[in-house]
This record gives C-alpha cells, structure tokens and sequence, in this order.
C-alpha cells in the first residue's frame, strides 16, 4: 500500500535511489568494511579477516531479507546488520563491528547518503544557473514594467529581473560549496564519542576509516554526529526551494490573465488545463513548486528541534530524521528540475510587456520627468511635488502623463516638448540594467568554469 507521495509522485529516481533501503544497507555495509581495513592497518586484526569483511560486505553476500528477518528478532536494525555480515564472514566475522556503537555505522552511512545526495544537488545548480543565464542575457534589453507593492513602478528589462536569479542561485551554489565540509562528515569513535572501544588507537582506527571513505570527522561527538550539521543543510534546502518558489510566484503573476507577460510552456496538442474550462493554461509547474517548497521548509523546525537531545543522546532525532532528511533532499531535487524546466521552456511575450507599458499611461516615467525637471535648476524636492500634484490631477481627470505636464506652464517653462518626450521614454530610462546583466553572466561562467553564452 502506497501512502507516503514520494512512492508514486514526486522525487526523480535518481534522487530517490540514494535513500532506498537497499542504499542504505550498501552504505553502512561500506563503513563496516572500512572499520575493518582501519583495525588491520594498526594490527588489531588480521588482514586476512580485513579482506573477507570487505568481501562479504556487500548486497550480494548480505540481502536485506534476510536483515529484516533478523530485526523482526532483534528489535535492533543495525545489530541485524552485524550480524548478518557476521553470518557470512566465517571466523572473521567476530571482527565485525569491533569497537563500534550502532551511530558510528548510522551517522557515517548517513553521510555517505549525504555526500551522494549532494552531488546530484549540485548538478541541478549548476544547470539551473545555466539556464538563467541563458534566458537572462537574452533578454538583457527587453524592456517590461518593474512593479512594486503590486503597482507600476518604473521600468526594467526581463533580463535584469532573471540576473537577479543568477545572483541568487550563485550564493546557494557557493553556499552547498561550503556545507559539503561541515556535513558529509562521520564518526567512528564508539559510544558516547569517548572512542574507548578503540583503546590508544581510537585516533588513527577513525581517521583511517573517514579517509578511506572520503569524509570529514566529527571531532568531538557525543553518541551521534553533532545535528547541527544537519540543520543547517536543511536550512540550506530551504533557503534554495524558497528562492525557486520566489521565481515560480513571479512567474504564477506574470501569467495573470490582465499581465499576460510570461507564460509555462504549454503542449497544445496533449496537454489540458481544465476538466471544465476548455481555454484554460494554467502555470502547473510553477503551482507545484511553490507547494512543494513549503513542504521543504517545513523541515526546518523539526531538525532544529533534533539538535536538543538529552544527555550524549536519546532517540527523539531518529524518527524524525527519517523523515526529514530524505525528504527534504528528495524534495529540492525534485524542485530544481521543475523550476529549471519552467524557465528553459517559459514563453516571454514581449507584444504584452509594450502594451502593459502603453497601458500606464506614462506615469511609470514619472521619476524621469521630476529629475529631468531638478537638472533645470528648480531643486529635486520642488520638482517631486510638481510632478506629484501633476500625476494625481492628471490621473483623476483621465490623462495621460505627457498631456498634463504639456498643459503645465511651470514645467513647459523649464523644458521643451522634445526634452520632455526624451523624459518620457520607457527605452531609455533602464538605466545599467543591460550592462549589469552582462556583469552576472561573466560572474556565473566564472563561479561554474565554464562557457555559458
């Protein structure tokens, strides 16, 4: 019986693979095996028993059947595990598990989850990114309203508004760049982090295990790895589905029927956007991200609260990190493919970015004029309330911005009709946006190494 979305809707595969059952056995199935090498290499057990644990240490020898069987006895997952392993070992196998507690095997088999887990994270950055720049430079001078408050502002282009994207997603890319250290890391120090089960070489047993399988140590552990580790990652998940949630929101509004300036790609021979109603076009992709992005947040309590266990540790962090980290990870990954798809596919209708802009009236030029005005000599101050009182009465009487201020005599005083229709140019007044658009693309092909335009 399926229950949980992740079985049959979302998450990709590949993602979803990472955390399979038959993943984590294989990972903690590795940590054994490199606990084994580490006691050979300082003569705790013979190398011959090293090399039949690592032998032995994977699915082919160790099935999870027959793990699940045992644990139905034990009530112990990872002592299933042992002994399993142990089963297949012959006499090696009381070398199994020597000197280790259960979250030595848990928590570095997490990070092994992790490491991989971010891998795939990566790669969707760095293809989003790519796909943002693409769009942005593309549109580096296509000229739409920018809006404040919900309200026309002044204008922009398309371009600038998706390098703002770029800025963003490059931060998280530095940001994973920088978690990578502080959370793909593993423990093999025993219970309570003492390392007493390993005797005088408990430092060289964990550094040789964390080496050989290519993580960081936690230094100083209680029973588990410290869990703040783990709660900024999950901070850092939500920061990057909150961002994407934020492109999908601009995107659901410029697909507004009334702004009509951006739009999901649609396959007009398949796809359908309503059981009922026949026209409609609906931002699905968007929808869906910005729901799945509030699951992701969500997260980010219940993994702060793991961080607070008593004593050296207790279990309240386990259940809840079963739920947490798979599907806070699963979940960003699958964001990032659909927000990468919306953007890579999105339809920019830049007829409806100039009628919008025709539709203002003039007033998104209203800063243009008042500064054109100060540059007269009148002050920038005395020029804002000239404009102001210009643009209300204006507004109350149904004109457009340039019929009211031709009509003004204190500003015909100070410019002549060509100045003032210069003033009043949307093309004109975007100030560096193209030039800073340029600026991020160069900055992005830098951070990724690569060419992108």
């Amino acid at each position: 019986m399926l229950i949980c979305p992740l079985d049959y809707r979302y998450g990709r595969n590949e993602m979803k693979s990472v955390f399979s059952e038959e993943s984590r056995l294989r990972s903690q199935l590795l940590v054994e095996a490199a606990l084994a090498r580490a006691h050979a290499a300082v003569g705790n057990i013979p190398a011959e028993s090293a090399d039949e644990i690592t032998a032995k240490a994977n699915l082919d020898h160790v099935s999870l059947e027959r793990v699940k069987e045992i644990e139905a006895e034990t009530k112990h997952d990872i002592m299933a595990m042992v002994k399993a392993l142990s089963d297949q070992c012959g006499d090696a196998g009381k070398y199994v598990h020597l000197g280790a507690t259960s979250n030595d095997i848990v928590d570095t088999a997490a990070a092994l989850e992790i490491k991989a887990a971010l891998e795939i994270i990566e790669s969707d950055l760095d293809e989003f990114i790519c796909t943002l720049v693409k769009l942005s430079y593309a549109h580096r001078d296509t000229v739409e309203i920018g809006r404040t408050h919900g309200q026309f502002a002044i204008p922009t282009t398309f371009g600038f508004k998706i390098a703002g994207y770029v800025s963003e997603m490059m931060r998280h890319y530095e940001r994973l760049q920088e978690i990578k250290k502080r959370a793909c890391v593993g423990k093999m120090s025993g219970a309570i982090g003492t390392g007493a089960g390993f005797a005088d070489k408990f430092f060289e047993i964990q550094e040789r295990v964390m080496a050989d399988l290519e993580l960081g140590i936690e230094d100083a552990a209680t029973q588990i790895v410290c869990r703040d580790r783990y709660a900024e990652l999950v901070f850092l998940l939500g920061l990057i589905t909150t961002s994407c949630e934020r492109y999908a929101t601009e995107v659901r509004n410029l697909q507004r029927s009334e702004i009509g300036e951006v739009s999901e790609a649609f396959d007009a021979k398949k796809q359908v956007g309503s059981s009922t109603m026949a026209q409609k076009r609906n931002p699905m992709l968007s929808e869906n991200v910005c729901g799945l992005a509030r699951i992701v947040r969500s997260y980010i309590a219940p993994q702060m609260e793991s961080m607070i266990l008593w004593h050296e540790r207790d279990l309240t962090n386990s259940s809840a990190e079963r739920f947490i980290l798979t599907h806070s990870i699963t979940l960003t990954d699958d964001i990032l493919n659909k927000i990468n798809n919306v953007f890579s596919h999105i339809e920019v209708h830049t007829y409806n970015m100039q009628r919008n802009i025709g539709s203002s009236n003039g007033f998104i030029m209203a800063e243009s004029v008042l500064l054109t005005l100060s540059s007269k000599g009148i002050g920038r101050q005395n020029a804002h309330e000239l404009v102001r009182q210009i643009s209300i009465k204006a507004e109350g009487e149904g004109k457009s911005l340039r019929e009211a201020l031709l009509e003004s005599d204190e500003v015909m005083a100070l410019v002549t009709e060509s100045e003032l229709d210069a003033a009043l140019d949307p093309n004109s007044y975007v100030g560096s946006a193209p030039q800073m658009v340029d600026r991020i693309v160069a900055d992005a092909e830098k951070l990724l190494g690569k060419r992108i335009v």
